[in-house]
């Protein structure tokens, strides 16, 4: 049996969870959800507390039970407390500005880079070096991270570049005699 699969998920007090035949809808004050149930998954509420159920024991069946268990957890939490991230910028000129469609991204490159959040996304940038990422979908807050990471990543040399905040990036010497 799946460790994780079977602990029920415990609805918060604000959080209305319906589940119509293979959909779940989670809406709370952070906003709506919703994800479509694999086949062979169920999903039962009793009281304040889903159960995530599996129809057999094969092992597609085994390994969606935990996943669609965990990622309806990720949905009731993320309606209520929200997700987000954190990036900074290091570099000479490098720097990000908030516009009502997104960022612009200052990055080293002769031009700026403009970036369009989706919806649900809240960009923010309390100092230009440094970008928050907040939302209620915990994989679209993070698939938003990793593309704004990607337009400038850091590099080993300067360690110049967009990075998760906390990331340690290894350092490379450089040339012998360059100085």
């Amino acid at each position: 049996m799946s460790r994780i699969g079977k602990l029920p998920v415990q609805i918060p007090a604000g959080v209305t969870v319906t589940v119509d035949g293979n959909t779940v809808k989670v809406k709370g004050p952070k906003g709506e959800l919703m994800h479509k149930l694999p086949g062979g998954i169920t999903v039962d509420r009793q009281d304040n507390a889903l159960n995530v159920n599996r129809e057999s024991e094969e092992t597609i069946h085994k390994s969606l039970h935990g996943l669609t268990r965990s990622l309806i957890a990720n949905m009731v939490e993320g309606v209520t407390k929200g997700y987000q991230k954190q990036l900074e910028i290091t570099g000479v000129g490098f720097k990000a500005e908030v516009r009502p469609y997104g960022l612009q991204l200052a990055l080293g490159f002769s031009h700026s880079i403009e970036y369009k959040a989706p919806p649900g996304i809240k960009l923010t940038a309390p100092q230009p070096t440094a970008v928050t990422i907040e939302g209620s979908d915990k994989a679209l807050v993070g698939q938003v991270a990793a593309e704004i990471r990607n337009l400038r990543p850091p590099e080993p040399y300067k360690g110049k570049g967009v990075r998760y905040a906390g990331e340690v990036i290894r350092r490379k010497a450089g040339k012998a005699g360059g100085k």
